[in-house]
């Protein structure tokens, strides 16, 4: 990704009425300038805290100005994006060649929150979006950082995070109100934000703060995220002091969220995927000034439009699952437009992808029929870390996770071996593997928490306790070759092809090529007694390419939990802690779990859970929880009064969860409206399993995830009332 340095700093923004020479201005009323804004700030976000008029600016050169045709910008507090009707360059509140305004993007978020509608929610980004690429192209980048609140790449490892203590000490500096005032308001409104956003700025300059600019803040953000060491507190606070006193109107409110790493507007990227192709597609770039296409679907059917849309959609999503870098697809989008953009963007070594993953089966009786008469594979399912492993024709190799994280530092002796176990001829590869912590000793591999132990950064190859074998089982990448849509019995040939296997240290996935229920059931029990967790099930010939970012039927996992019916795990995030009795008094005895919606970014309650605990798993698990109490639910958490804690939690830990079966319930909220209209679906006989803590809380199983696994039982059940018990011996 970029260097911070390629984002512009913020830069003082003209007001509009500087924008047009005398000339321009004073003939027509049209074009009259807007009047300096004068409304002192009065709490609730109004105008700037302090500043009585906006200092004006000598006349720009030509080539900044917007089309003379269209009137002056608007004032940035009257953007609206969401209008119908709307038009991308006399609806914009900033002028041709100029930086977005930041608060042009505050506003576009305040219209998103206040949306449900998904189709809304992607017309009004689409519209800003398409105002971005009229008047500021250049700037598209940042725009697109700021609504996805990532301040860089997955793989750049740029978190901001910043902790609610510091947000709030320099919330505190810049308003002068006292740090215990501005606490009690954020438990009050359960928004940070919303308190920054009604706080008045008392920090006086000699010179009026610029305007923010979008790049300008993305800017700071993403040197704040570069920032170590034990000055680095007081440095961000300076940061965010001069971005507070900068603000206006709901600018506070977006900047506090964006810097604590939650929006929480409902933006999913798919959503800024679809926004960002609808307006490429509409709004053409490259068109020189002024542009004379602005909507490019003008005189189309409704239904000619939206299959046009659709189709520019599914180009843009297709070419991002293969490569999953904005910073690489976005100067492509601008130069090329959106049908090249698959001629100019694919798998590239050293950008991760996001991988496949597999549904849950319930039975052998089930995988057989999902199956029917396709060839498939039985692969030991290997308790580790997901390592996706990348060899640049270079010879550097990079390591990442599921999650597309940059883990090569948490794996230098990985990093070592992997060239040794390269064959001749191979050049560059993207290789799928499990890293699983192995003892050297007894030769076998250990559980998933011994992994865990291991260090995740500054980690020397000669002071590694835990040791790590890496079992390959796919191959996505060779020599140039992408081989996704390969079937798997071809990448498996090259990936047995392109390696060497060292005992302990380099193997491929145990596996055995079957169509043989009994078959699967003996390889199954042989996979348990080898320290894993079970089987994956893959399509070797048929329906059998490697299909990015989708957790497929085409794969299906198979737990000895589901053969002994306890049902499916889910990984569940914990919300809430109801008090002990008895033994467990003065600690927690049961907790509200909750899974994760990504449309609406909200917690959905899904259980209450009290067993599969120890004593001392229980005071552990209260000894971190207690440092998380919250004064009273977030605005996000999604839950029913029949099941409200003792205490409230922050979303900050990910609990793998064993189940019985799910059911349809009035009081629980999870997967509420996709299986039924009014309840959600809750899980029986909840059991905990362990902490995930290589899962953060967003990761966790989706309420889209749930409902699909209530209807999948819901069809097994029906499926073995019809049959009278005909897969029973597999149960």
């Amino acid at each position: 990704g970029p260097s911070p340095s390629q984002y512009p700093p913020v830069t003082p923004q003209p007001h509009p009425s500087a924008l047009l020479s005398p000339s321009q201005s004073s003939p027509s009323p049209a074009l009259a300038p807007h009047p300096p804004i004068t409304t002192p700030h009065s709490g609730g976000g109004g105008g700037h805290p302090w500043v009585l008029g906006v200092p004006t600016m000598p006349p720009l050169p030509p080539h900044t100005l917007w089309c003379p045709r269209s009137p002056p910008p608007l004032d940035p507090s009257q953007y609206d994006p969401a209008r119908s009707g709307y038009h991308p360059l006399q609806d914009a509140c900033w002028g041709h060649g100029q930086s977005v305004p930041y608060l042009a993007v505050a506003r576009t978020f305040e219209r998103i929150e206040e949306a449900s509608a998904r189709l809304k929610i992607i017309e009004t980004l689409s519209n800003f979006l398409r105002s971005v690429l009229a008047l500021s192209p250049g700037e598209l980048l940042p725009c697109l950082r700021l609504c996805l609140n990532r301040p860089g790449a997955p793989s750049e490892g740029l978190e901001l995070g910043i902790g609610e203590s510091l947000l709030t000490r320099a919330l505190a500096q810049a308003t002068g109100r006292q740090l215990a005032q501005i606490r009690s308001e954020a438990q009050d409104k359960g928004d940070l934000g919303l308190v920054a956003e009604s706080s008045r700025c008392t920090q006086r300059t000699v010179v009026a703060p610029a305007p923010l600019s979008a790049a300008g803040v993305l800017g700071k953000l993403r040197e704040m995220a570069t920032m170590s060491g034990n000055a680095s507190a007081n440095k961000k606070i300076g940061i965010i002091k001069g971005l507070f006193v900068a603000c206006r109107h709901s600018e506070a409110r977006y900047l506090v969220r964006s810097l604590s790493g939650k929006l929480r507007i409902g933006l999913a990227e798919q959503s800024v995927l679809t926004a960002l192709a609808h307006a490429v597609a509409l709004t053409p770039p490259g068109q020189g000034w002024p542009p004379a296409v602005l909507d490019a679907g003008q005189g189309m059917a409704p239904e000619a439009r939206r299959a046009w849309l659709e189709e520019q959609s599914r180009i843009l999503k297709q070419t991002f699952c293969e490569l999953p870098d904005y910073a690489a697809i976005v100067p492509v989008l601008l130069e090329h437009g959106l049908e090249k953009l698959p001629q100019h963007c694919g798998i590239t070594p050293g950008v991760p992808l996001k991988p496949m993953l597999a549904q849950p089966a319930r039975g052998v009786g089930e995988l057989l029929k999902r199956f029917e008469e396709a060839a498939f594979t039985c692969e030991y399912k290997y308790d580790g870390e997901r390592a996706q492993i990348h060899v640049l024709e270079s010879g550097a190799v990079f390591i990442y996770s599921r999650n597309q994280e940059n883990t090569t530092a948490k794996y230098p002796d990985l990093v070592d071996r992997i060239p040794k176990v390269l064959k001749p001829g191979v050049r560059s590869c993207i290789l799928d593997a499990e890293a699983v912590a192995w003892d050297r000793t007894t030769r076998q591999i250990q559980p998933f928490q011994v992994l865990m132990t291991r260090k995740r950064k500054d980690v020397d190859a000669a002071a590694i306790k835990v040791q790590v074998c890496l079992y390959a089982f796919d191959l996505l990448y060779l020599n140039g070759e992408p081989l996704v849509r390969q079937p798997l019995s071809a990448r498996r040939k090259l990936l047995r092809e392109s390696f060497e296997e060292v005992e302990g240290e380099f193997v491929f996935a145990t596996s055995a090529d079957t169509r043989s229920a009994e078959e699967v059931s003996e390889f199954l029990d042989k996979a348990i007694k080898a320290s894993c967790e079970g089987l994956m099930v893959k399509t070797l010939e048929v329906d059998a390419t490697y299909e990015i970012a989708k957790r497929s039927h085409k794969w299906l996992k198979l737990k000895k939990d589901y053969l002994d019916g306890l049902g499916d795990t889910l990984d569940l995030v914990v919300i809430g802690a109801y008090l002990g009795k008895g033994k467990r008094a003065g600690i927690y005895g049961g907790f509200l779990l909750a899974c994760y919606d990504e449309e609406s970014e909200e917690y959905q309650s899904i259980c209450k859970i009290g067993t599969g605990f120890t004593e001392e798993s229980l005071e552990k698990h209260y000894g971190f929880l207690k440092e998380h109490v919250l004064a009273q639910p977030r605005p996000y958490y999604r839950w029913d009064s029949g099941a409200a804690p003792d205490r409230w939690l922050a979303a900050v830990q990910v609990w793998e969860v064993k189940c019985g079966d799910l059911s349809i319930s009035p009081v629980y909220r999870a997967a509420v409206g996709l299986v039924d209209e009014e309840k959600g679906i809750s899980l029986r006989f909840p059991r905990f399993l362990r902490v995930r803590e290589d899962k953060k809380p967003e990761e966790a199983t989706s309420s889209t995830q749930v409902a699909e696994l209530y209807k999948k039982q819901q069809q097994i059940q029906n499926q073995q009332q019809a049959e009278k018990g005909e897969d029973e011996e597999f149960y």
